[in-house]
């Protein structure tokens, strides 16, 4: 390595790309371009870096595997950065194999961290837990170890396991600080405010109060009976009935839960299953049925019974029943709480992270186009969805990825 790629190199991994590019700015070599590429990069500009890092790995070639994989290594970064998700798996996959066949193990941990991150994003929560616990982090560099530990928290936040989640951005935000990058240190506090700001709501007696990630492992872990509006589930501690596919029985299950322990209206219970304005006998007779549909379904959990004006819900072994339910009741939050990570997504990676369709993805992001909750920049394959910042969101509880027991 001649001295000018050998300062470039060092530059970079002192967090100074500006310094990087004066360096390395006039060549045209595979190394060079290479490094161009990730100071790009890190100053933002993710096209440039990305064909950079394309050439410099087409000239290296399958004759320089170890400088080949470390670029694709390093446009797959770019990707996740950019959620191009689709773009990622095989990337990764290929490089990471390539770098520890050859000994380079710190970038084939790299390449390994970049593939946990992936698999969180797009919701395979069981697989990146497994792949970062292949890891051993001892003796990862303080960059790495910064990113072995924010994705470490995120899978933790996804559990609902605030504590962990807590102690791993800790040690991110040391690893973080000992590298000197203020970038990282950035993004490791960015993260911790997610365990600040409201995850929940939660709804009893028709009343409402907010609930912090913290708060809302403690409800479920209580002996409560929680209708979770998140997840579409009804669970009482490890007993967890899903009723995602059925979501007007869960209507009507919330609507009573809501007023627990008094009774909901059957004009109350009409409104939130059906969308009724004004009830006839063809509403009331579909209402008996979809009861008697939901009174066989959590018969293990709970007892429905009718009153006077409509229908009581009581558990059969829990105290209390309560509702747990997003920041906001949009009926797109899910895609809401992704969008608000502040990053610009194409909607094939948001229809790859929610596992719905194209089709599907794009008409909920025009809608909440038209009602200003989402811009567009760009045209075509290259354009990208973004979010302003949402009070209360984003939260965990909505990203893809199951809770424990679901």
């Amino acid at each position: 390595m001649d001295s000018l790629i050998n300062a470039a190199a060092q530059a970079l991994a002192t967090g100074n790309p500006l310094l990087a590019l004066n360096r390395v700015a006039l060549r045209n070599d595979a190394p060079a371009m290479a490094l161009r590429g990730i100071a790009m990069a890190q100053l933002g500009d993710l096209d440039r870096a990305r064909i950079a890092l394309r050439d410099a790995a087409r000239i290296f070639g399958r004759k320089h595997p170890v400088a080949h994989s470390r670029c694709v290594v390093a446009e797959a970064e770019i990707a996740l950065v950019s959620r191009d998700l689709s773009a990622v798996p095989t990337m990764l996959a290929e490089a990471g194999t390539q770098l520890q066949k050859h000994g380079d193990h710190i970038n084939a941990f790299h390449a390994s961290v970049l593939e946990a991150r992936h698999l969180l994003l797009v919701g395979r929560i069981d697989a990146a837990e497994r792949l970062l616990g292949s890891i051993d982090p001892t003796n990862l560099q303080a960059s790495l170890r910064t990113a072995y530990e924010l994705v470490s928290s995120g899978i933790a936040m996804r559990r609902l396991r605030a504590a962990a989640a807590s102690a791993a951005l800790a040690r991110a935000e040391s690893a973080a600080r000992f590298a000197g990058i203020s970038a990282l240190i950035a993004e490791v506090q960015s993260t911790g405010l997610m365990l600040k700001k409201p995850a929940a709501r939660l709804i009893s007696n028709c009343t409402e109060q907010a609930l912090r990630l913290d708060d809302v492992e403690r409800l479920l872990a209580s002996d409560s009976l929680v209708v979770d509006a998140c997840r579409y589930v009804i669970r009482h501690q490890e007993q967890v009935l899903p009723l995602t596919t059925r979501p007007v029985l869960f209507e009507l299950a919330r609507a009573m839960a809501e007023r627990w322990p008094g009774d909901a209206s059957r004009e109350a219970m009409l409104s939130a299953a059906f969308g009724a304005k004004h009830a006839d006998e063809s509403h009331r007779a579909r209402l008996r049925v979809e009861i008697a549909r939901l009174r066989a379904e959590i018969a293990e959990l709970a007892t429905i019974s009718a009153t006077a004006s409509g229908f009581a819900i009581s558990a059969n072994k829990a105290p209390r029943i309560v509702v747990l339910a997003p920041p906001t009741d949009s009926p797109h939050a899910e895609l809401l709480a992704l969008l608000a990570d502040g990053e610009a997504w194409p909607s094939s990676a948001l229809s790859l992270a929610l596992d719905k369709s194209p089709r599907s993805v794009q008409r909920a992001l025009d809608k909440l186009r038209v009602d200003g909750k989402v811009h567009a920049i760009g045209r075509g394959r290259s354009r990208r969805w973004m979010a302003p910042p949402i009070l209360g969101f984003p939260s965990v509880l909505l990203l893809p990825g199951a809770l424990p027991g679901s």
